[in-house]
């Protein structure tokens, strides 16, 4: 009987003391303030074998700068060739060009190409109804009102129930769905961002995130823009006299960090998917619903949907690219000749030949074993 009582308490001093304490340590360059978690239940449910995601590029509903002439007369029905899509999924994700503000705010000049979106307040609303979960806010629209229109975007996506990521306040948001933990954190070379050329800070950041969920997302938003920049250089790219970041070189890095995901968006056209360690790369998904002030003409109309499944090591096992096309103003309508899939396949063929990722004609991802 003393035996077991020794035992017993020998084994209570052995767990107390080597109990395990978590620290929320951010990196200094970017530090956080709100950063966002799921609410968690007293019972956790069966952990998902794989998780199911859609992915779209650029989002920007219309804008009230400088008038409401350039608003959609019916801004609900903007998505709804979609939205079955992207509904049916357990992570909707889109980068969130420009900011959420009625009014106000310190417009970043004018001149032939300076582009200003202020989205209404109430459209944030919307994004939610349409299923979207994760939402980029680190874009060279984040900052087009100034501070003000950076803490409203804030506000109003939390008061809508969306997760976000993209500046040092709200650095990474994280998810649980099934029992499985997903995270996401949004880079771009731009003012108001989490900078994507600090690639030291970026990869401390991925670290640091990845150790608090099961599946990393990355998004960035870099590259040059337009009809013109399809393809991967595999080096700095450099628009308009601003460094635009090296997105081979970021992509990689951060799965080499940790991250599973890597969602690329900004140069406004698709560009190729690669798998690389078992994890897929799509280095731009172009335009989705971006309605009026875009260039919409050829190419640059191309809206892609990608859907596909991650096992829960963040591996990639499928998917599928949905095409869509943006005319007259925009919005996203179904494209039965699959244009964007086709375009999308054929950059990858050449971009990443040694890739393992096989896309045919209809646009099924699967992998080459």
């Amino acid at each position: 009987m003393i035996n077991l009582i020794i035992t017993s308490v020998f084994s209570f001093l052995f767990f107390a003391c080597n109990e395990v304490k978590s620290t929320n340590n951010a990196p200094e360059a970017f530090s956080k303030k709100n950063v966002q978690f799921s609410d968690t239940t007293k019972n956790k449910p069966q952990r998902k074998q794989s998780i199911d995601i859609v992915a779209v590029g650029d989002i920007m509903l219309g804008t009230n700068f400088p008038d409401i002439t350039t608003l959609p007369p019916d801004v609900n029905s903007l998505l709804m060739p979609a939205d079955s899509l992207l509904r049916n999924a357990s992570i909707t994700f889109g980068n969130a060009e420009g900011v959420f503000l009625n009014q106000g705010g310190e417009s970043k000049g004018s001149g032939a190409n300076v582009y200003n979106f202020r989205q209404p307040e109430s459209y944030a609303a919307i994004l939610k109804n349409y299923g979207f979960d994760f939402l980029s806010i680190a874009n060279n629209h984040a900052y087009d009102f100034g501070a003000q229109g950076l803490e409203s975007t804030s506000r109003v996506f939390e008061a809508n129930g969306l997760k976000f990521a993209g500046n040092k306040t709200n650095p990474y948001s994280i998810i649980e769905r099934d029992g499985v933990k997903i995270g996401m954190v949004a880079f771009a070379p731009h003012n108001g961002c989490l900078n994507l050329n600090d690639l030291p800070a970026v990869i401390a950041l991925v670290k640091e995130v990845k150790a608090k969920c099961d599946v990393l997302m990355v998004s960035f938003h870099a590259g040059a823009e337009g009809s013109k920049a399809t393809r991967v250089p595999r080096r700095h790219e450099i628009f308009y006299d601003q460094d635009r970041g090296d997105v081979y070189e970021a992509a990689h890095a951060v799965i080499d960090a940790g991250a599973d995901v890597v969602i690329g968006h900004g140069p406004h056209v698709p560009r190729a998917l690669e798998l690389y360690k078992s994890r897929l790369i799509a280095y731009s998904l172009g335009n989705f619903c971006t309605y009026a002030k875009f260039n919409l003409k050829g190419i640059s109309g191309y809206a892609p949907l990608l859907t596909f499944k991650v096992n829960q090591k963040g591996e990639f096992s499928e998917g599928k690219i949905y095409s869509f096309l943006q005319q007259g103003e925009g919005g996203p309508m179904k494209d039965e000749t699959n244009a964007a899939a086709q375009l999308i396949r054929q950059l990858s063929i050449e971009d990443f030949p040694e890739s393992t990722l096989l896309i045919d004609e209809e646009g099924k991802i699967s992998v080459h074993r």
